[in-house]
């Protein structure tokens, strides 16, 4: 191999160029402050010979010098690659990916993290490789508070795709607006005749829950309807089961809407309706707080709202992009929801006399 062949340098460049190397690393890194002047006619003439060369930077070199990766990491708190994660979880990735293409960095995905005794996933628990990367994206309903106490307190860049709420400190976070689009829910079902609105629990304790609930009580208070609050009969029941005991509640409670805080109930639940000759929406609507499974087979786009998972892996990288950029601070951003008018709320075809 002769020595055309050979990989150009720096060095090569700022031969080339009449210049040292120091000037041609700084115009490669776009220096232009007030404590580094390069002549036009110079930064110009170094970049002619850079594309007369077809030089590459070395990026390991590159690299070095800007003291990061340019790799952010991915944890995930719940298996995304089986079929029935990957149906949620598939635009939230498609997002990140979307932005660290955009931005110039690579991704890492921690799959390896094993299981604390008794417990889930664990961001430390894969052997310290979290600091493999610049910083990291934290994906999952429910996320360990440790792990975001320990990720604050050693000053671990990250962003939590997802609200949280303080664990030692503010948390870093790009969530969806679940308040405000649950009372925009709750506002179109009592214009529709509803006054008694029942809402579905499935005992989960994660903020996203939380802030679904904290939306409709707000919104029934408001307005002056009546919530009531119920769980889903999981204990020796199956969905449809359970769905039938829930029937029978909310039949007793004459409650005429229900939403949905699980998607994975909304199915149930109609089938059960239907299968007892109850017609949805005009006797029972139904609210899903979330996406319904794909599986679920039925021939009905369920009310509700759409979470900006697309939207919001992409503005997590922003954000944890312009964290990494600042060195500090702890960015926290609500997206709104879109709301679903679909087809399984409607107007009350029967309402009781004391109503």
């Amino acid at each position: 191999m002769t020595a055309s062949h050979r990989r150009l340098t720096q060095r090569d460049i700022a031969r080339l160029a009449g210049v040292s190397q120091a000037t041609v690393s700084l115009v490669l890194n776009d220096r232009a402050d007030a404590n580094v002047r390069i002549a036009r006619d110079t930064r110009e003439r170094v970049l002619r010979v850079i594309k007369e060369t077809g030089y590459v930077a070395d990026p390991v070199a590159r690299r070095l010098a800007e003291r990061r990766n340019r790799i952010l990491g991915v944890f995930t708190y719940e298996a995304v690659f089986p079929s029935t994660s990957a149906d949620f979880y598939h635009p939230f990735l498609l997002g990140i990916e979307e932005c660290a293409e955009e931005i110039g960095c690579d991704l890492l995905l921690f799959t390896g993290a094993s299981a604390a005794a008794g417990g889930g996933r664990r961001i430390f628990g894969a052997g310290g490789r979290v600091r493999l990367a610049d910083g990291c994206l934290l994906l999952g309903r429910s996320v360990d508070r440790d792990d975001l106490a320990r990720l604050l307190a050693e000053g671990i860049p990250f962003v939590s795709v997802g609200r949280r709420d303080d664990a030692g400190g503010p948390v870093p976070y790009v969530g969806a607006d679940y308040p405000t689009a649950v009372r925009g829910l709750v506002e179109r079902a009592t214009a529709h005749g509803h006054r008694r609105l029942g809402y579905v629990r499935l005992g989960a304790e994660a903020e996203s829950q939380a802030d679904r609930l904290r939306g409709f009580h707000d919104a029934v208070t408001a307005i002056g309807a009546e919530g009531t609050c119920l769980t889903f009969p999981e204990e020796g029941a199956g969905p449809e089961e359970g769905a039938g005991r829930l029937l029978d509640e909310l039949a007793e409670r004459r409650l005429t809407a229900v939403f949905t805080e699980d998607p994975s109930v909304a199915s149930p639940i109609l089938r059960a309706a239907r299968a007892r000759g109850l017609a949805v929406p005009g006797d029972l609507s139904i609210v899903s707080l979330g996406v319904p499974p794909a599986s679920a087979g039925l021939d009905v786009e369920f009310a509700g709202l759409r979470i900006p998972r697309r939207e919001m892996g992409h503005r997590s990288v922003e954000l944890l992009t312009g964290l990494l950029e600042r060195g500090h601070g702890a960015p926290q951003e609500l997206l709104p929801c879109e709301l679903v008018a679909g087809d399984t709320l409607g107007t009350i075809r029967h309402t009781s006399k004391e109503d």
